[in-house]
């Protein structure tokens, strides 16, 4: 069931993690996808179109905020089964075509979502024969007539936003989120909170906090994340100026005091990684069990022998 964020804008939730968005153009009958979800995604987002618009229907293209894999995850799938293009930021061309990984998470900032960061996978499916990258000269965004993109990194290099001006319309991808985004409780409750992103990818904390900044400045009437519910009316603006003005950075991580330096070609620097505890905390943790286990086997061992013991005796 897809849920209105604005006139002709209608967001779809992905397991109750992750939304793709559904955003009519300028004529009648024609739309595009913003981000795609999850891998296998594909026959939840093609229910919603059919009931949404038409039996049969399809985009004119696949736009991606960015290319993590809850946003791109059914991007091929999806481009394939429709004929359609996929577009993003140039920036975001080497990861998604596999000339590039994005800077390592961080799973050492702390919270559900980085503990849980630890066992995402990281190899994405690459769209080297679909994506097209999006014209950086044009202000307006391919097929979608009276909106902007904004370029907002700090999450993924070349990460977007798409605004509408005529009502303050915002779909801020991971700029920010409409809830709780490092606690996965939250996220899956859909909790409605403007905050910030997941902490463990977000790789330069002074462009996540001016991006948050340069979208606060919008003073949006209705806003869209990639995770978290719709929010609308005067929360909108104010929660948004409220994570602007005093953004949460994390007390230690990876790059809360130096930022990976991406380019066109990928990752330029990274920091050194701080040491992760949880290695060697299951490191410890395995060899206590093969102990208590040891330990098990042989006091049972000796209980087994001793009750076998006086049995063999009184049969002899």
């Amino acid at each position: 069931m897809t849920t209105p964020v604005a006139p002709g804008v209608s967001q779809l939730r992905i397991q109750r993690f992750v939304n793709v968005y559904f955003v009519e153009t300028d004529r009648p009958g024609a739309w595009v996808l913003v981000d795609t979800g999850l891998p296998g995604s594909e026959k939840s987002i093609i229910a919603a179109a059919d009931q949404l618009f038409y039996k049969g229907t399809h985009p004119e293209a696949i736009l991606l905020t960015h290319g993590h894999l809850d946003h791109l995850g059914a991007a091929k799938a999806l481009a394939a089964h429709w004929k359609v293009p996929i577009v993003a930021h140039p920036l975001e061309l080497p990861y998604l075509t596999g000339r590039a990984q994005y800077p390592p998470r961080d799973p050492t900032v702390g919270g559900s979502l980085a503990f849980m960061s630890r066992f995402f996978p990281s190899q994405l499916p690459n769209l080297e024969d679909a994506v097209q990258a999006l014209n950086t000269d044009d202000p307006t965004p391919p097929y979608l007539p009276g909106w902007r993109w904004l370029h907002v990194p700090g999450h993924a290099p070349g990460q977007l936003a798409f605004f509408r001006d005529e009502d303050r319309t915002l779909l801020g991808g991971d700029a920010f989120a409409t809830c709780d985004h490092d606690s996965i409780p939250s996220v899956l409750l859909g909790t409605p909170k403007i905050s910030r992103a997941g902490t463990p990818f977000n790789y330069d904390w002074t462009a996540a906090r001016q991006s948050v900044q340069q979208l606060a400045d919008l003073v949006p009437a209705a806003i869209g994340c990639g995770h978290g519910p719709v929010i609308t009316g005067p929360e909108a603006a104010a929660g948004l100026r409220q994570l602007a003005a005093d953004y949460p950075v994390p007390a230690h991580g990876r790059y809360v005091t130096a930022p990976a330096r991406t380019d066109a070609s990928g990752v330029e620097f990274l920091p050194p990684a701080p040491p992760d505890p949880l290695p060697r905390q299951a490191a410890l943790l395995g060899v206590g069990l093969l102990a208590a286990g040891a330990a098990w086997l042989l006091t049972g061992g000796r209980r087994a022998g001793r009750q076998r013991r006086p049995s063999g005796g009184r049969r002899g």
